[in-house]
């Protein structure tokens, strides 16, 4: 149950116009399912006793719906949805009427499904049984038909046995004859085919297994080849750049730099000659006069000679 009003204070006091409102909905409900469950039949509104009530609550529209809410005008009330929770007659007799009815309904539409039920396994079992003797009779009219056919056969058998059993040895062995020497000739060009695939793939493999080597070999070279040449430009580049960054009076100051330090050396400390040794490497001074002295010795001598 809702209430709904215009925000004014009229309509507000409405709302407050009925003092026993709630009382007063209910009573009025009840009169109208009351009459519009006196104005249908019993085993109708057993079965639509919902709509029926909400009918008589809401009433229908100009398309013969319900509608959705019953207002009181009185007080502003909206009825808006009404809950069903079960259906019991009051008076006593109508009561047990009822529940006698229900268990008669269910009782009939049990016996009803129950006799149905029963008459359509009947039905199927005995259509069962019909395509089972059905089948029956073919069966046996067939294996019937069948053993005509095996006596048939049977006869035939028997009589080119008897009539020709040696034209059929003889006919036998010489199409097993044939038969093998057929098989002989296809195995020997299948074995010989067999083989010559194996030698042109075996062919293959080498000469793809020797063109990759030959141009792994060829990439290999060109390679090296390349990077000779490139290392050797870079290195005759790098010499040709300190050479051109250092001059070449540089490089002959850097080359004769350790001489003319040791020159430059001897000629501040006045010393026309020097020997510099340690002590662990001792010096043989005897010879060393020896070796001195000979040459100027000897230039001494051809001086006084002339």
């Amino acid at each position: 149950v809702s209430t709904q009003s215009t925000g004014d204070a009229a309509d507000a006091a409405a709302l407050f116009a009925v003092p026993d409102f709630v009382g007063d909905a209910c009573k009025a409900l009840a009169s109208r399912i009351r009459g519009a469950v006196a104005s249908v039949p019993f085993d109708d509104f057993h079965r639509n006793s919902a709509r029926i009530i909400r009918t008589s609550v809401f009433g229908l529209d100009e398309n013969m719906k319900v509608k959705d809410s019953f207002k009181f005008t009185a007080n502003r009330l909206v009825i808006t949805n009404v809950d069903i929770q079960s259906v019991e007659p009051v008076d006593q007799r109508t009561r047990d009427s009822l529940q006698k009815s229900v268990q008669l309904a269910i009782e009939i539409t049990t016996n009803s499904q129950e006799a149905s039920a029963r008459h359509e396994a009947e039905r199927l079992e005995q259509g069962a049984k019909g395509r089972l003797e059905r089948q029956k009779i073919n069966d046996e009219a067939e294996a019937e038909k069948a053993r005509t056919e095996l006596l048939k056969l049977q006869s035939m058998s028997a009589a080119v046995e008897s009539t020709g059993q040696a034209k059929a040895e003889a006919q036998s062995r010489a199409e097993s004859a044939k038969i093998e020497g057929q098989a002989a000739v296809e195995q020997a060009e299948l074995k010989a085919q067999a083989q010559n695939i194996e030698a042109e793939s075996e062919l293959r493999r080498i000469n793809d297994a020797r063109k990759g080597e030959l141009d792994y070999i060829s990439a290999t070279n060109a390679l090296e080849v390349e990077k000779a040449s490139k290392m050797a430009a870079i290195e005759t580049e790098k010499f040709q750049n300190m050479v051109n960054t250092l001059k070449p009076e540089n490089i002959a100051k850097i080359a004769t730099s350790g001489h003319d330090n040791q020159l430059a050396m001897l000629r501040a400390l006045g010393l026309q000659s020097t020997l510099i040794t340690d002590g662990s490497t001792p010096l043989n001074l005897f010879n060393t006069a020896k070796v001195w002295l000979v040459p100027y010795l000897r230039l001494a001598m051809k001086t006084s000679s002339r």
